[in-house]
Order: structure tokens, then sequence, then C-alpha cells
């Protein structure tokens, strides 16, 4: 079995990278849905976040109001600080415990683990191969506007939190570039998954 990670910066195109992974016969692992898990009633996060960040950020349904937490954290770097403290922990714990039951039914899988922030989470250091999703600032700046409620300010405030992409390189394995077309990515998807593909054997 082989774990690579796949990140890159907000809006490089992560998602459609991991969908053409799938598509290839990858296990794919998203951190963004771990971390919603752990936040739920009764998940590994939530007793701690609620305490930390009090009920207010609580909705009727007794749920995390995600957005709301978003908002207070993304343009305060010591109470993001605070929740990364409290969720990162706990989603490693679950992916882990996700791994080996992926590596118990198919001890040769490929698994990509899809996470923004994989390297500044410490979470790279779990798994063997890097893969890094990159595009150019005017590229990403112009996707992450196209999607529903995009605010220019909170676009900058959350891709200003994320470690830059040029750091993010020097960590990589493979890069796949999607600036291009998407058969281009396509291709460059292919290629590495040829390569962990012989790894996982």
């Amino acid at each position: 079995m082989l774990i690579a990670g796949l990140t890159g910066g907000m809006a490089c195109g992560k998602s459609f990278v991991a969908e053409a992974f799938g598509d290839l016969g990858c296990h794919i692992v998203e951190a963004d849905d771990l971390g919603r898990e752990v936040m739920r009633p009764g998940g590994g996060a939530f007793h701690n976040v609620v305490q930390i960040f009090g009920r207010d950020i609580v909705d009727e349904e007794g749920n995390i109001d995600r957005a709301t937490l978003a908002r207070r954290v993304f343009t305060d770097p010591a109470a993001l600080s605070k929740l990364n403290n409290i969720v990162h922990p706990a989603v490693r714990a679950r992916a882990r415990q996700i791994f080996e039951d992926i590596r118990e039914q198919s001890p040769r899988a490929v698994i990509i683990y899809v996470a923004a922030i994989l390297i500044e989470s410490g979470a790279y250091r779990e798994v063997q191969k890097i893969v890094v999703v990159k595009c150019s600032k005017e590229s990403q700046m112009e996707r992450a506007m196209q999607r529903p409620g995009a605010v220019q300010a909170d676009v900058m405030a959350r891709i200003a939190t994320q470690m830059p992409l040029e750091a993010k390189l020097r960590f990589a394995d493979y890069v796949i570039d999607t600036d291009g077309t998407k058969d281009d990515t396509l291709r460059q998807t292919k290629e590495v998954y040829k390569e962990l593909r012989k790894l996982a054997e």
C-alpha cells in the first residue's frame, strides 16, 4: 500500500486532480471531510472546539456553524492556531484509522490523502509521497472568486493563512500544473499515478 498526500493552494485544482486519481482506481481520503466528521457532535474535536470558542458557534440543530467559526479564525491567527491544535490531531487519528481499514481490505492500494494544509499541519510526515498541485496566482484568485458566495477579502485572508506555493513545492515528489487544459492536467495525473502504482506493488 502507498499513501500519497495531495496538496496545493486554495482553488489550485486539487479537487479535479483528486477526482481524476479516483477514476484511475485510487482510494481518496479528504481531510476536509474528516474535519467535518470530527467536528460533529460526538466527534473527536467537537467538545474542545465548543469549549474554546463558545456556544454561540453552535446552531439551532446542535452543530458547529462552520461559516461562523471560519469568519472568526481566518482573520485571527491566534484563534486559527487554537482551532488547528484541536482539529488536526483528531483528523490525523481518524485518517490513520481509515488507512488501516483500506490496508486490510486492499494491501496494494494507492491512497490519495487530500489536504490543503498537509504540510502546515505536519500531516506530510505520515505520507510516503507528496503531490503538489500548482497554478499561477492569477488563476488561483480567478477560480476562487468563481465559487458561490466568494468575497474577495475573505478569499485573500484564507490564501494568506496558507503556506506560499513556492515553499510547498520544496516538499513535492511530484508536481501537477493545472494552468493548462483539463486534458493536460489529466495527462500529468496519469503519469503520476503510474509512478505511485509501481511503488504500491
